[in-house]
Order: C-alpha cells, then structure tokens, then sequence
C-alpha cells in the first residue's frame, strides 16, 4: 500500500461514551413541601429586637436530607455503567485462534510453507474437475499454502485445473506454487530450449505470471548440467521462476550441481523431492540426508504413504486383492510382510489411542524428522483431505516415534 506522507495519520476521533442510564432517567428526588411557621412564632419573631431571619438561613428540613442517598445511588449507577463500558472498549470481542500447526521455511529461500504440501497428481485423472474445485478448496480452507503440479500430469490438464482455481479464487498471491518440467510428451528432457518451452506452456495453463518453485522432474544425464542451470538462470532472470529444485536426483548428483553452480555463478538447488515413509527409509535417511543438509535443502518426501498400505486398507484379504487393479497387486504384495503388518500394527495402536487415521500418523512420524520440510500428499476426493491435514496439527510423543522406528527398521 502506498503512503503518501511520512507523517502518521491522525487518529480518528472517539464518539463520546453514552451512558448506560441517561440522565433524565434518574430517580427526580421528592422535594418536601415548605415548613409551615406557627402565627404565634410569626409575632413573636417580629416582636423582637434582633434582626429579620434572611431567606437563605431558613433551616434545612429534615427530610431534604433524605435526598443525598438517592444522588449518591444514581451516581453509583453511573459509575458502574462507565465501568462496563470501559470493559467492553479494552477487551476484544474474539480471541485470536492461534493455528494449530507452524508454517516451515523452505529451505533457505525465505518461502514460507503449509507443513503438508498438496499434490496435483491426481487431478484431471482420478479427480475431475469438481473434485479438484473441493480439493482445493478443503486444502485452502484448512490453512494450506503450497501446491505441487507438472507439466506431465494428466498431459497439463492438472495445470489447467489448478490455475482456473487460482482465477476464480483470486488468490495467487497466497500460494506457494511449484510445477515440473522434463517429462511431458511435448518438451521432453532438460535442454536449454526444452525448459524455456516447457516454462513458458505451463505459465500459460497455469494463468499465472511466475512459478514459485520449478523443479526438474528427473536427472537427464543427456545434457550437461551447466546448460539446464543457465537456462534456469534466464527464466529468474526475466521473472518467471523464482527457485530451483529437483526430483529423482542421487546425492552425487546434487552435490554435482552445487559444485557447477557454485563454479559458473548459476542457480542451486534450493529443496528436493524424496520417496520417504516408514516402509521406504534406507535410501533417504543413509545416502541422501547428509547432502540435504549441508546443502540446506528443504526436503519434500513423496509416496509418503506407500501407495496406500500405509493407511491401513490393505492387509492381504482376497476381496481386498479382488478390488485393487492388477498394476496396484503387485504394489501392495510387496508390503504385506513381517515388516509390513509391524508397521501397521504399530501405526493402529497409536491411531485407537488419539483417535486418529493411521494415515494421519505415519504423516506426523514424516513431520518429526529433522530435515524433512513438507511431505506430499495426493487425495482423488475432497472428504480425504481432512484426515491428511490433521497431520499437521499433531504431535508425536518420543515414545511413539520410538515405537514406529523399532517397527520400521
């Protein structure tokens, strides 16, 4: 907003307190009738010698004394009703609600994020159009910042969706937004010229200016890393992307970039995208986190609940396996083990106890971890939102995330 004057606005100024009991409502004191003077007295007073009595040292009657009460009551009243009213000028009518959940920095941008960031994986696919719209809206309703697309999903169609959102929401400017580029049919791979394209098509479906965070959806070892890095560069540059991140890189890779762009003056990485859950933690948690945290990398696990297993649908019953498709089997098979059913075990004790999804818990597990931003979540209805978001607002004690550890190892 823009101030014409460095000198501050005067205060408005106060309406006059009303009182709560005017004035002409105030009990009229009953004023006693003149005292009546004998005759005898009359002659007697004239008789004498003394001078005549003035008006003003008529004595006073008993009964006008009665009246200071009456006056003393009134303005006791009115003290009391100035009092109340200062009560209700200093005290708020509303508490502020304090959130129950923190927003994280990513990395070390500045950005400040929703501790569950939203996937558009999902949408123009197993959510269409209307289930995006309540998605997106019980995501934005329950305090959410941060939503995560690529060129790649649904062909664009993700892209489409959210950004006619973002129009009809008018609210841009209250999201953090990210999307992917290097594996769409159209512009493929990370060359200088496929980014720029790529950029540039989803700043169109998007409807929107600038990406808040562009990641490279996977390491194309065809291309050197100077080249995708500058091209980078030029799209900061001209103020259609404001960070840099990455998906599916190794730890060699990344450590790779930052000698590059550290070396040519050229964009870093500034967070990146790790498979990260309590069935998937031996890649993260020995080779990659060193790396992200000497980088200072904001971390975002996705396939945070293991395809699903990890909510607690599937345990290995044949109608279970009757309903999954066939791509999905094979997925769930490979969970369901000691380990697994450990897990899972684990993560229902803890859930009875709070009253809580299992989901919910094995994202809380993901949110005490040092190093880990936001995980990803992907919903294909709006009522699942709610039990994901929880996520956010709940805190672990170190008993339990001992327990969920020890099952997990």
């Amino acid at each position: 907003m823009t101030v014409d004057s460095d000198v501050p606005a005067a205060p408005p100024e106060r309406e006059p307190i009303a009182l709560q009991v005017p004035l002409w409502d105030w009990p009229e004191p009953e004023r006693p009738a003149p005292p009546v003077i004998p005759p005898a007295a009359i002659a007697t007073a004239a008789d004498t010698d003394s001078a005549p009595i003035a008006p003003d040292a008529t004595p006073i009657a008993p009964a006008v004394v009665d009246t200071v009460p009456v006056v003393a009551e009134a303005l006791e009243v009115v003290a009391r009703s100035l009092q109340r009213l200062a009560d209700v000028e200093t005290r708020p009518v509303l508490d502020a609600v304090s959130p129950p959940f923190r927003l994280r920095s990513f990395g070390e941008t500045g950005m400040q994020i929703f501790p569950l960031v939203l996937s558009g994986g999902t949408f123009g696919w197993t959510a269409g159009t209307d289930a995006t719209r309540g998605i997106l809206d019980a995501y934005a309703d329950a305090g959410g910042n941060a939503i995560d697309t690529a060129d790649s999903y649904a062909a664009g169609r993700s892209e489409v969706l959210i950004g006619t959102w973002l129009r009809e929401k008018r609210n841009r400017d209250e999201i953090i937004l990210s999307t992917k580029v290097a594996l769409s049919d159209d512009e493929p791979g990370l060359s200088a010229g496929a980014i720029t394209r790529a950029v540039d098509a989803s700043l169109t479906r998007l409807g929107t200016g600038h990406i808040d965070v562009l990641y490279f959806h996977a390491d194309d070892r065809d291309v050197p890393l100077e080249e995708s890095l500058t091209a980078a560069e030029a799209l900061i540059r001209a103020g259609k992307v404001r960070e840099l991140a990455a998906v599916g890189y190794t730890a060699e890779r990344l450590m790779e970039a930052r000698v590059v762009a550290g070396q040519l003056t050229l964009p870093r990485f500034a967070g990146v995208q790790v498979p990260y859950n309590l069935l998937a933690r031996t890649e993260f948690e020995k080779s990659l986190s060193p790396v992200v945290g000497a980088q200072g990398l904001a971390v975002l696990p996705h396939t945070v609940l293991g395809g699903g297993f990890l909510s607690g649908k599937y345990r290995g019953r044949r109608s279970e396996k009757a309903a999954l498709p066939p791509s999905r089997r094979d997925e769930m098979a490979c969970h369901l083990n000691r380990r697994g059913l450990r897990v899972l075990d684990a993560l229902d004790e803890i859930a009875s106890d709070r009253g809580l999804a299992s989901a919910t818990i094995a994202l809380a597990w993901l949110m005490t971890k040092p190093l880990v931003t936001a995980p990803l979540v992907s919903v294909s209805a709006p009522e699942q939102v709610d039990a994901l978001v929880k996520a956010a607002g709940v805190r672990l004690s170190r008993a339990e995330v001992v327990a969920l550890d020890r099952a997990s190892a």
